[in-house]
């Protein structure tokens, strides 16, 4: 594949894409460190990695990558078993170096396997926990800033006493923030602005951050009541001077490399990072308007050496991360120049301007996130997938109910379990047919088989066989077959000493194949010019 060059036809909507998906990601950053046990700063930096390091060595075209809140649990874990930060550091240099090799394995091949009913459901899960996940800092409850895909964890407070907390404690000054600026989202989305000529060309996410601080900064003034701070502000960590900057990093420590649970640590940071990356391109893929494909093997590759830099310099472990890519696509994306633009930005803005960033209000932010939510699960998708059949809605719908119930990983799961289910179910049903006539000298049954005839058709094509009245006339069909499973073949031998004694005739019409020959000869099944025959 010709390595990705930009379109300056699209610099404008990679730009846009670039700086609202940087707005996004640093509470985003800061709440997923919190929530990690890590120092604030780990999540800015491996923001930064994701953005320019990943972002630059990627082929994935509108995939940004960062701190993903799937990734919580993991390295909480690694702090746990490790004691200490930099433990985690040095076992995430690891994980990133397994990950490369994973990528020359060609690993990447695991997401061809995910079917697109469950792919569409794990967006559809997590638009709708954005959408959920946002209600709370629409009234002004700001607590929970990592946005993790988890409605109901099994330690802390969950999306209920989240409600309630919120609910009972209204924020005049965060509600009418979050009113406008759904209202200038929402209008942003009109074909009158879309067609304006200065207006179409403004990000509407940009204007409601603006907005949100200048609303913020009159109620100082005006009705001082209604002022954010604290918890309701975006909270970056601020050096005024570069020493107070390079206290904010943190190195990995490489004294604990004879340490066994580091490596145990890595191994578990780069299968779920790996897999979480595997799951997201493959979402972004679906919603790139281009619809082009990501080479997943480089993708591992370059997640693997983010995750080495990220390691070093003292971030958190990264992946590709959907609610950024999707607001990033949403802003008018489409090349990789706006997670390069992402990354920048943080890197400069964190360093020369973290005091305005800190002036941004949660309610905004939520804003942005909320109608990110319902694009990533329109109704439109849910009625889509139920005219595609049972079997793909079935499965979609159990991967979005699961995912609301458990966690990202955990639903995907049941969600590929269901759809395994339906395939194995259309295969037992589709490894054969049957055609039963009624004659003088009794039934004639005849039993086609498909083309490829595995061992999971076995249970069928046996129970058809004993269902076979006595004294019937059973013909078995296999010339359409390319390939038939040895156990089915092994079925039908033991089928043809019951039938004799049943007295029921068999004929198995088949083109030679040595597996079958061998199987037919030891029984001394009679043929016909190198065809079975009447048994």
């Amino acid at each position: 594949m010709k390595k990705q060059a930009f379109d300056f036809r699209t610099m404008q909507g990679d730009i846009k894409g670039g700086v609202i998906s940087f707005l996004v990601a640093v509470p985003l950053c800061l709440g997923i460190a919190l929530a990690s046990g890590a120092p604030l700063f780990a999540g800015i930096l491996s923001g930064i990695v994701g953005g320019l390091v990943v972002g630059a060595i990627s082929r994935s075209a509108v995939s940004i990558s960062g701190p993903e809140a799937g990734l919580i649990v993991v390295v909480l874990g690694a702090v746990e078993a490790l004691g200490s930060f930099p433990a985690v550091l040095l076992a995430t240099c690891l994980a990133g170096v397994l990950q490369i090799g994973l990528g020359f394995a060609r690993a990447g091949i695991v997401s061809n396997f995910f079917p697109t009913s469950v792919i569409k459901g794990m967006l559809g899960g997590i638009g709708i926990i954005l959408i959920i996940k946002q209600i709370p800092h629409l009234v002004g409850y700001d607590a929970d800033a990592a946005e993790s895909y988890i409605l109901l964890p099994n330690q802390g407070i969950d999306i209920i006493d989240q409600f309630v907390l919120a609910f009972g404690q209204f924020n005049v000054g965060a509600i009418l923030i979050a009113l406008v600026s759904l209202g200038i989202l929402l209008l942003w989305e009109k074909p009158r602005i879309k067609q304006h000529p200065v207006l179409r060309n403004l990000p509407a996410a940009l204007i409601v951050v603006v907005l949100g601080i200048l609303f913020n900064e009159l109620y100082k003034t005006l009705v001082p009541a209604w002022t954010l701070s604290g918890d309701h502000l975006v909270q970056l960590p601020v050096a005024t001077s570069a020493p107070e900057f390079l206290q904010l990093l943190t190195l990995p420590d490489f004294s604990q490399w004879n340490n066994p649970q580091v490596y145990i640590s890595a191994v578990s940071i780069a299968l779920v990072a790996s897999l979480e990356a595997l799951l997201a391109v493959e979402a972004t893929d679906d919603l790139d308007p281009l619809k082009r494909k990501t080479p997943t093997n480089r993708e591992l590759k370059a997640q693997g050496i983010g995750n080495i830099v990220s390691g070093l310099v003292g971030g958190l472990p990264l992946t590709s991360i959907i609610v950024r890519s999707s607001v990033s696509i949403n802003a008018g994306a489409r090349t990789k120049l706006a997670a390069l633009v992402h990354g920048s930005l943080l890197l400069v803005c964190v360093v020369a301007i973290p005091r305005v960033l800190n002036l941004i209000p949660w309610a905004a932010l939520a804003s942005i996130l909320l109608v990110t939510g319902y694009k990533l699960a329109p109704i439109a998708t849910f009625r889509q997938m139920y005219q595609l059949g049972k079997p793909k809605f079935f499965s979609f719908i159990t991967t979005v109910i699961a995912i609301l119930l458990t966690d990202l990983l955990t639903g995907i799961a049941i969600g590929m379990a269901v759809g395994l289910f339906f395939v194995l179910r259309e295969n037992y049903r589709k490894g054969h047919q049957v055609e039963t006539v009624d004659e003088s000298e009794g039934r004639h049954v005849r039993i086609r088989l498909g083309e490829h005839v595995s061992f999971l058709n076995k249970a069928g094509i046996v129970e058809q066989l004993r269902s076979v009245p006595d004294n019937s006339l059973v013909e078995i069909d296999g010339t359409q077959s390319s390939y038939i499973d040895r156990d089915v073949l092994d079925a039908i031998r033991n089928f043809r000493e019951t039938a004799r004694t049943r007295n029921i005739q068999l004929t198995f019409r088949r083109t030679t194949e040595p597996e079958l020959s061998s199987v037919l000869q030891r029984d001394r099944v009679p043929t016909y010019n190198g065809h079975p025959h009447r048994i």
